[in-house]
């Protein structure tokens, strides 16, 4: 290992942990280093942005001195408070960062905080800690002022300010070097000592901060994550990979609008080396209409109805003179539209995958499988207490009015291609969700509606969708129309009540993907060379469809299938349970990371499978299965069951 200075190309992707305060977050690599920080929100530029440009991207590492180490990293358990440990020669060091929650609406002058504790834990260690700001995606210049008690980094009107962490008679503990508008210590620690740096977005007056007083944001820090994760309510087989993924799933929410960002990161490659690079810092319908079901389904409450919220806000709020598609198909985490995709030509990516996007054009697209996922959603949070309002039903009904209009027209589809419109079956099947549950609401609710018109666009969706999405040569449902390409969006369908999880042509379909699209036990999401998507390379296989297969394989009745196929598949999640988008030929993690869609789909495979091996007969299976194929599989959920 080189220890004279960071890694010179970015770390794995995997070799990295989350911190947040709930209306961003940091990533932490197993040597210590901060590679991304965007403050003051997550799809604001970024200070930190090595792991995008180990060289123009800027970074915080924290690392032993002159020796040679080994390095682990693990969470403080049931928390978000990371730990990463440094094995040497001459002692065992650490280094604890956390980011204090922040409230929904933070006290004024208040900026987000990363806590950076640095302890020797045994024997005598040196550490060398960088500060090495790069403001604006390394685009504006700063400069460092530099005082006894730590230092202020400026860049126009943005600024960071560093707190010293020591004791009042160690002045001479740690060594300052400023070179250039960087800030590079070394500090010499005996066991037992606990020393470090406090960053705080904002230009403050930098301060001694004592051992005493980050003893006490810490104690606070995981009290919180603590209480939060009591409200669990999931008692079974997976239950740390279910509590980590909860945990990872609000540490990428919005606190302000419970707006859930699909990823905290921008630009990593779905193939290294590769154009695939898109941004994901923000908050996508689709997300936010899978994530009010899962979190149901754990008994967060809170969460759900704060998305909720943010689904109804962006019917209500939409603007009803613009044409096209109601809704986009993502927002900025205020709730916000009209995002911009651009490049950043000056940075050269993660090893070399360029372009560097950040924005998304993708906005805009016409995804018609989003109006399914919001009603199955609200519809879900109807059945567990979470009712819709007038003003959100009189929008809903106008928003379904422009469905039934519009339906059977081509689309860019779930996977957001850019090789041009297609008629999707996924986004065809999802149109048939919408009405659905928009009539069950309507009818449940006694709510006023044009049930004539929804049943009718309802059923000839159905049919149509038999008579065309339905390939008899490939026995199988297809991607599109004028294809007979396989698509693994479509294990969703039968959990969502369009076809009954053990009719014959829905087995029939899966056994078709298991030879096109599966490899081992994972998932590609379709074969792009097949089915051309507009974009040059190829990608790995997608968690989110891997955890799919699995709870679509225990919806069949598969169950043996569906237990080994997540078992494996938890093999590839990193040291501290997080997965990214993809898994690599070489089982390496790619795209970006964590990825809020892979651990939904973690949460809801594992509640359905559970839930199946528990009670067999409720699912259709066994002596004692109900005459309907298919059993509580088939029926539309009023959360995931547990």
């Amino acid at each position: 290992m080189d220890t004279s200075s960071p890694t010179a190309t970015s770390p794995a992707i995997a070799d990295h942990g989350l911190i947040g305060d709930l209306h961003t977050a940091a990533l932490v690599a197993t040597d210590g280093t901060i590679d991304w920080f965007c403050p003051p929100r997550f799809d604001a530029p970024s200070v930190f942005g090595a792991l995008l440009d180990p060289d123009r991207g800027g970074y915080c590492g924290i690392r032993p001195a002159g020796t040679e180490y080994v390095t682990k990293q693990l969470y403080l358990p049931d928390t978000a408070v990371l730990i990463t440990r440094f094995l040497a020669e001459d002692g065992v060091g650490e280094v604890v960062d956390f980011m204090p929650p922040r409230p929904r609406t933070p006290a004024r002058g208040t900026g987000n905080q990363i806590v950076r504790m640095v302890r020797c834990v045994r024997g005598r260690m040196q550490f060398e800690v960088d500060i090495v700001p790069r403001f604006d995606y390394g685009r504006r210049p700063h400069r460092v002022e530099l005082t006894d008690s730590g230092a202020v980094f400026r860049a126009g009107d943005d600024a960071l300010t560093v707190y010293a962490v020591r004791e009042a008679d160690d002045e001479r503990l740690a060594e300052v070097d400023r070179a250039g508008g960087d800030l590079h210590v070394r500090l010499a620690l005996a066991a037992g000592q606990t020393r470090g740096v406090v960053l705080e977005w904002g230009a403050g007056t930098p301060r001694e901060i004592r051992p005493q007083e980050i003893d006490l944001l810490h104690a606070a820090c995981v009290a919180f994550w603590r209480a939060w994760l009591t409200r669990c309510t999931y008692r079974g087989r997976w239950r740390e990979m279910v509590q980590r993924s909860a945990i990872t799933l609000k540490l990428m929410t919005y606190a302000p609008t419970g707006g859930l960002v699909a990823a905290p990161t921008a630009a990593l490659p779905e193939q290294v080396g590769g154009e695939r690079n898109w941004d994901y810092r923000y908050t996508w319908v689709r997300d936010a209409s899978f994530s009010v079901r899962a979190l149901l389904g754990l008994g967060f409450t809170d969460e759900a109805a704060a998305l909720g919220r943010w689904l109804r806000d962006r019917v209500v709020e939409r603007d009803k003179d613009r044409p096209g598609s109601p809704l986009d198909i993502m927002y900025r985490v205020d709730g916000s539209s009209g995002l911009v995709e651009e490049s950043l030509d000056h940075w050269s990516g993660y090893r070399g995958s360029r372009p560097v996007r950040i924005g998304n054009g993708a906005a805009q697209q016409l995804q018609l499988d989003i109006y399914g996922e919001a009603l199955d959603s609200i519809y879900a949070a109807d059945r567990a207490g979470l009712p819709i309002g007038h003003a959100g039903w009189v929008a809903l009904t106008e928003v379904l009015g422009w469905l039934a209009e519009n339906w059977d027209q081509p689309e860019e589809g779930i996977w957001e291609t850019r090789g041009g419109r297609q008629d999707f079956t996924y986004g065809r099947a999802m149109s048939w969700v919408a009405f659905d549950r928009a009539i069950r609401l309507a009818t449940e609710l006694g709510r006023p509606a044009p049930l004539d018109t929804w049943a009718r666009a309802r059923d000839a969706i159905y049919e149509q969708v038999l008579e065309r999405g339905w390939n008899a040569k490939r026995a199988a449902f297809v991607q599109h129309y004028a294809t007979d390409v396989l698509d693994s969006s479509l294990l969703r369908v039968a959990s969502l009540g369009f076809v009954a999880p053990q009719d014959p042509m829905w087995l029939s379909t899966l056994d078709a993907m298991r030879a096109e699209l599966v490899t081992d036990s994972l998932v590609y999401r379709y074969d792009p060379a097949a089915s051309p998507d507009g974009l040059r390379g190829s990608e790995g296989t997608f968690s989110l469809c891997t955890f799919n297969w699995v709870e679509a394989l225990a919806r069949a009745g598969r169950l043996e299938e569906a237990r080994l196929t997540l078992e494996k598949m938890l093999t590839y999640a990193n040291h501290l349970g997080l997965f990214s988008e993809e898994i690599a030929v070489t089982g390496e993690q790619i795209g970006n990371f964590p990825q809020a869609f892979t651990h939904l789909a973690l949460i809801e495979a594992v509640l359905i499978l559970d839930a199946a091996l528990d009670n067999p007969a409720e699912y259709g299976l066994g002596p004692n299965a109900p005459a309907t194929a298919g059993g509580a599989a088939g029926r539309p959920p009023a959360a995931v069951r547990r």
